[in-house]
């Protein structure tokens, strides 16, 4: 019932509210349904569809860019069909389905994700089956036309990771830019309720001076990078030195390269995460560290000193 939700909202707090709604439903039914399983789906899948409603008037004034609450694991358990999940799940692809109506979008979930038969999804949306069909058509046309193919190769895309986030640790700007797509982009969601550093940087030299630039202000203030699966890709949750969550981070990778960065930072997002840190506080914090004379700057920058000595003095 969550993964249902969760598709159609690309929010884990509203997919938690229409499955506590669907169960109070079930709860409260005065018969006992045939199939809980197709009772169960078709009213989260409507609770779901009247919220998705409210929302996209939020989302038209969201400020900047909208993505998804990152997920970091996906209850629904499927083997022989996790490649496929994992698309389904991904950032790209829920913001691709953003641009369907709501009726479309479940439609698209329930009969491409889930594989749902026809009579249960008209059933589900309260809708004839030639009217799904036609749903189902449309929405396909339109996840087919910008919805990119992520490689099935799991075990690659995690070692691309692993050099990503150990070149951001290091600084190592040419590390990062061969890792990057000619046409890459970083996007992040703030919301107007966490600083970011842009909205949207394109270009792997833009993409890499960035992160090599704001890795040792990280370091500096205790920032850790934790790598993890988000959305069913390749990521990691950035933590203060208290644990708290700073932001979320998730590489999309296409032919052996990174496509697009994004990045999500709006506290209000996070919270399903873990304690939310002050992201505004630690901006402070870093600016602080690196205003000339103080003694957190005085400190990085005789390191600095002796690194570049280390490193210009002859090896025997």
């Amino acid at each position: 019932m969550f993964a249902i939700a969760y598709r159609i909202l690309g929010s884990v707090s509203e997919a938690e509210d229409a499955v506590q709604e669907a169960w109070l439903r079930w709860a409260a039914s005065p018969v006992e349904p045939r199939s809980a399983k197709s009772f169960l789906s078709a009213v989260v899948t409507r609770v779901s569809i009247d919220v998705l409603r409210s929302a996209r008037v939020r989302r038209e004034a969201y400020l900047g860019p909208w993505f998804p609450e990152p997920l970091l694991t996906d209850p629904y358990e499927d083997p022989a069909r996790s490649a496929e999940l994992a698309d389904s799940l991904s950032m790209a692809a829920l913001v691709l389905l953003e641009r369907l109506t709501p009726l479309e979008r479940a439609v698209f979930v329930l009969r491409e994700v889930f594989g749902f038969g026809f009579p249960e999804i008209a059933s589900s949306v309260e809708r004839s089956e030639a009217a799904c069909r036609q749903l189902a058509v449309r929405a396909r046309r339109h996840m087919d036309t910008g919805r990119p193919r992520f490689e099935a190769d799991r075990k690659e895309r995690e070692v691309l990771a692993e050099r990503f986030f150990d070149a951001f640790r290091e600084g190592d700007i040419e590390g990062l830019q061969e890792l990057l797509a000619a046409d890459v982009a970083m996007v992040g969601d703030g919301g107007g309720k966490a600083p970011q550093l842009a909205r949207h940087i394109v270009g792997p030299a833009n993409v890499a001076r960035v992160f090599a630039a704001f890795a040792p202000q990280f370091v500096q203030v205790g920032v850790v990078v934790e790598p993890r699966r988000i959305n069913g890709q390749p990521g990691a949750v950035f933590r203060d030195r208290d644990g708290k969550v700073v932001s979320t981070l998730v590489l999309e990778i296409l032919d052996g390269q990174i496509q697009t960065i994004r990045s999500v930072l709006n506290p209000e997002k996070l919270g399903h995460i873990g304690p939310v840190a002050d992201a505004w506080a630690l901006k402070r914090e870093v600016n602080e560290a690196r205003r000339p004379g103080s003694d957190r700057a005085d400190r990085t920058d005789r390191t600095d000193r002796t690194d570049r000595t280390d490193r210009a003095a002859p090896t025997s």
